[in-house]
């Protein structure tokens, strides 16, 4: 499927995906970096994640279904794992926060007192 005119020849399907998917993985690490910079200290936001995700599953395609070369299906065949149990533990963790009673404010779990307004919290209820 070749579309694209480039020079003396064509930019095929498959080399846009191989395109794609550095420039996805690449962004990640500027991502990181403006959210570190911004907040003053290191950060690994969700969308760290998530472009690490993509890009990965864009090499692995490319990998499979075009370059078909064992070395580099090998390399991208298991990096996405860990992407997405990193994106798992990122939302459950944002699931457990509560709501303070007295401001509004989500604050972390196993929080004794609001980090906003300092009112004090009810104890975490345990569940059998």
């Amino acid at each position: 499927m070749n579309f694209l005119h480039q020079g003396s020849g064509w930019v095929d399907f498959w080399t846009i995906v191989r395109w794609m998917g550095n420039v996805v993985f690449t962004s990640r690490f500027v991502v990181q970096w403006y959210a570190t910079e911004r907040k003053g200290q290191v950060v690994v936001p969700a969308i760290f994640w998530i472009l690490s995700l993509a890009g990965s599953l864009l090499m692995l395609a490319y990998a499979i279904f075009y370059d078909k070369h064992h070395v580099i299906i090998f390399a991208y065949a298991f990096s996405w794992i860990p992407y997405l149990r990193n994106l798992i533990i990122h939302y459950r963790h944002e699931n457990a926060h509560l709501a303070c009673a007295s401001c509004g404010a989500k604050v972390p779990p196993q929080s004794n007192f609001c980090p906003h307004c300092g009112a004090k919290l009810p104890a975490p209820t345990s569940s059998p």
